[in-house]
């Protein structure tokens, strides 16, 4: 009898612990629910992309009859041989890469080093520039191009690939995200380097800029997608045909073969190639910047 007590004590503290138990029903509506929304997302952000693919390999017929058939019924490459073949399109793209690519590489280079100089050096009117330089990002660019453009005809840059790399050659937002993050950097380690005989550019370059990886990667890709993007610039400062870049291309087609829509999305596609390409490249280096940058 004692032992037949002792098995059904057992079965109801089981069957207790059955039902203090949490279901997993509702976290599982609950993760369908997240999927779902996060899938509907992705449509609406994607299918802009999708339908631009899908018109350029379609005539400007079948596009204006039929713009919202996601499959093209006569498919044709006609557009991509007329950006290819009948444009200086690997000359504009030729002027895009060098004002994208050596804007990146000198706004990494002098954020990084405005940044720690701002983040670990102490000297009077510091703070003073720092929030003059935060109070630049709070000026519309609007209000610099008059002077912008008289400053570059000045400098006798008009009309040339210079005029849109040596204005860019600084950027407030990018001093400030690296110098929140060189600001983390113990400063024993950087006086441990200074008492082993590293100057001020050998601590930059082997312990600083190591140290600030996820900050460079984000950083640069914001950099590289803003000026391959700019389509205000080139415009002001640019005149010839063989000096544009992609965006200004772009704006080319649409207005010199407005009847031909499917080179306008032909060239639409060619230019948001490499800009997907580069975040693809750097995704792991963007997303850890940004995550880091959340929980400062």
């Amino acid at each position: 009898m004692a032992e037949s007590a002792k098995q059904m004590n057992q079965m109801n503290q089981m069957n207790q612990m059955k039902r203090m138990k949490p279901t997993k029903h509702p976290d599982l509506l609950k993760r369908v629910l997240i999927f779902a929304l996060l899938t509907l997302l992705v449509v609406i952000v994607v299918m802009p992309y999708i339908w631009m693919l899908s018109n350029s390999f379609k005539s400007t017929k079948e596009t204006l009859t039929d713009p919202a058939h996601l499959i093209p019924r006569n498919f044709t490459t006609r557009g991509y041989e007329r950006v290819l073949f009948e444009s200086p399109f690997f000359s504009w793209l030729k002027n895009s890469v060098i004002v994208s690519v050596s804007n990146t590489i000198i706004v990494l280079f002098t954020s990084t080093l405005i940044g720690y100089v701002f983040a670990k050096f102490r000297f009077r009117g510091r703070n003073v520039l720092f929030a003059i330089l935060m109070m630049t990002m709070m000026v519309p660019a609007q209000t610099t191009m008059i002077p912008s453009f008289m400053l570059i005809n000045a400098m006798n840059l008009y009309d040339k690939i210079a005029a849109l790399i040596v204005p860019a050659v600084t950027d407030a937002f990018g001093i400030y995200l690296c110098r929140q993050f060189i600001e983390e950097i113990p400063k024993d380690l950087l006086e441990s380097a200074r008492l082993d005989g590293a100057g001020e550019f050998r601590t930059y370059f082997s312990i600083v800029l190591p140290s600030i990886r996820p900050a460079i990667g984000a950083l640069g890709i914001f950099t590289f997608m803003t000026h391959w993007n700019d389509y205000l610039s080139p415009l002001l400062y640019l005149t010839s045909s063989e000096r544009m870049t992609l965006p200004l291309a772009l704006s080319y087609f649409s207005t010199m073969h407005s009847s031909d829509l499917s080179a306008t999305m032909a060239a639409a596609a060619l230019i948001t190639l490499p800009a997907m390409l580069v975040f693809l490249l750097f995704q792991k280096q963007f997303i850890k910047g940004i995550a880091i940058t959340g929980m400062k």
